[in-house]
């Protein structure tokens, strides 16, 4: 079996084309989801300043006791939140890096296929 040295050059380069362009995607996603982490940070540390303030304010324990589960729960139901949120963007950074590695990879089964 002879190689086509012109066609294993222009595999080659579609394979290089298809990684860089999987590297600028994930690049993308990345970034998105650094934006989202720092968005998350912001309202939590402002939740959590609105919840002091609150609670310098309170003077009866039962007060003080109900503001503190009243946090509890927003805290942990904004964390869920963020965390699926989070993982609907981590799944989408490995699908949209996977495409166009996928068309070269079946492009080079094509190839092959056909020799």
């Amino acid at each position: 079996m002879a190689i086509n040295f012109e066609d294993y050059q222009k595999t080659s380069k579609e394979q290089l084309e298809a990684l860089q362009a999987s590297a600028v995607e994930v690049s993308k996603q990345i970034q998105a989801i650094a934006a989202e982490n720092t968005e998350f940070a912001k309202k939590t540390l402002e939740h959590g300043s609105a919840f002091v303030e609150k609670l310098l304010g309170v003077t009866k324990f039962e007060d003080a006791l109900a503001l503190q589960q009243d946090y509890a729960k927003a805290s942990y139901e904004g964390f869920v939140a963020q965390a699926t949120k989070l993982g609907e963007l981590y799944a989408n950074v490995a699908k949209e890096a996977y495409k166009p590695i996928e068309g070269a990879i079946s492009k080079v089964q094509s190839t092959v296929s056909t020799s």
